[in-house]
């Protein structure tokens, strides 16, 4: 097995800010397709709205894909430098996934009221 070349310093702080804005992206795209959910499904656009909480959980296995290699790094002695812009990044990730566990909730109501004809689309 081929050894793993030694970064610089210099290419060691440009992969952690690449890994730390893929956190970034993919929490913030989580985020804003699940907004999406909650809006179609308040239109009474179900499929929509579950089509949209799908995209956002493919979102967050990209942002969990990236923690988890993150984190294994750490455990195997490679420490990261902790930054205010890897703080952040953490602070996406949380907030897109409890934002998602949030818009399938309501997705799920509005299908229910839709259902139960207490919501209409007129």
């Amino acid at each position: 097995m081929a050894e793993e070349k030694k970064l610089t310093p210099e290419e060691e702080e440009q992969k952690q800010l690449e890994v730390t804005m893929g956190l970034i992206i993919n929490g913030g795209n989580a985020k804003s397709l699940s907004f999406e959910a909650i809006r179609a499904a308040k239109a009474g656009k179900i499929e929509e709205a579950r089509t949209k909480l799908k995209a956002a959980d493919e979102a967050l296995v990209e942002a969990h894909n990236t923690q988890t290699d993150m984190l294994t790094k750490e455990a195997q002695g490679q420490h990261a430098k902790v930054t205010l812009l890897t703080v952040h990044s953490q602070d996406h990730m949380m907030n897109a996934i409890t934002f998602r566990d949030l818009a399938g909730e309501m997705v799920d109501l509005y299908e229910l009221l839709y259902k139960s004809k207490s919501l209409t689309t007129e």
